[in-house]
């Protein structure tokens, strides 16, 4: 089977939302086996996915299984949830849908992990989360797929009245991914962060689209991504943040920062504000070049050989967007994480 067969819109690199993206590998490859990725988790209620979404990405998996597990969570816990994903079979187009309830005044954490030791193989994933009154979550996404492998990720998020969403996204592999966040902010004081790791070697290719839109007023999104590109890597960096008339004194702000390692590597980085008010906070910027020479010829002048300072500036790059991770049980997790603990 192909992607490009399945009954129903697929997203078009002509279309503006995914210029500079090339579904054309992806989609006409050719599976020899479709399955539904299960959860681990036992007694997980399985709904089906009625709802409609901002962008076509969600249709892929909802083609392949219109059924939606759900992950309630109506308690405090002390530890995270974490939730590994082993793709192992070859050739195999796997489809996978959770919705994330956090009951009213809950604080939780959640951590996903997609790995695979498969070849020639797909992962489409929807994630809804859904945050009530006053409730929190930190949110972790490690995804580590090896070359000749492909993901799309699509997020759709709803926060109701001073909730409070933290996201860290941390790309380490070397297949095709594809990650989409749409939060369409409703209720007053509300609080959504995305921060974001691409880190990329080989001919990986990687693309995130972020898309914020303010319709409440006193509602807050920060949205921060930093992209170390080697080899002949890829990035496509959408941020759009819009800010509707009814959105008074909302906070929106943007930042994309890349490194390039290499000559061949390639960043289009688009940060985009709609604003349709004049009482609010907002900026949005991106950088791109490649470590400070002289801040490495300084710590070479201090004895440090060349390759670890290279290493101290780059590391140095990165951690900023780990050292953001609220949780000390999942920060020492990702601070940890090896690749090779679970393939």
């Amino acid at each position: 089977m192909k992607i490009n067969e399945l009954n129903t819109n697929l997203p078009n690199k002509k279309d503006e939302e995914f210029l500079k993206i090339n579904f054309d590998s992806l989609f006409s490859t050719e599976f020899k086996e479709v399955k539904t990725y299960e959860f681990d988790i036992m007694g997980l209620k399985t709904i089906k996915d009625e709802n409609s979404y901002e962008s076509v990405l969600f249709n892929i998996t909802k083609s392949l299984d219109e059924n939606q597990k759900v992950l309630t969570i109506d308690k405090n816990i002390a530890e995270p949830i974490f939730l590994i994903h082993k793709i192992k079979e070859d050739e195999t187009l796997f489809s996978n849908s959770l919705k994330i309830e956090v009951k009213e005044n809950i604080n939780a954490q959640v951590v996903e992990v997609f790995v695979n030791s498969s070849t020639n193989s797909a992962f489409t994933v929807n994630r809804n989360i859904i945050l009530e009154e006053n409730a929190s979550l930190e949110y972790v996404k490690i995804q580590d797929i090896n070359a000749s492998n492909s993901m799309i990720f699509a997020n759709s998020i709803k926060q109701e009245k001073s909730s409070n969403l933290k996201i860290t996204n941390l790309e380490f592999g070397d297949g095709f991914i594809v990650n989409s966040f749409e939060n369409i902010i409703n209720k007053e004081f509300v609080n959504y962060e995305l921060n974001g790791l691409i880190k990329l070697s080989n001919d990986s290719t990687t693309a995130t689209l972020v898309k914020t839109i303010h319709n409440e007023q006193n509602s807050t999104s920060s949205i921060n991504y930093k992209n170390s590109l080697k080899d002949s890597s890829k990035a496509v960096v959408k941020i759009k943040s819009i800010v509707n008339e009814t959105a008074q004194f909302t906070k929106a702000f943007q930042n994309c920062n890349t490194i390039l390692l290499s000559d061949d590597a390639t960043i289009f980085a688009q940060p985009h504000l709609e604003i349709l008010i004049d009482e609010l906070e907002a900026s949005h910027g991106t950088t791109t070049g490649t470590l400070n020479q002289d801040q490495l010829l300084y710590l070479c002048s201090r004895g440090i050989k060349k390759e670890k300072a290279y290493e101290m500036l780059l590391n140095a790059f990165e951690s900023t967007i780990i050292s953001n991770i609220k949780n000390e049980i999942i920060k020492e997790f990702v601070e940890n994480y090896k690749r090779e603990k679970y393939v």
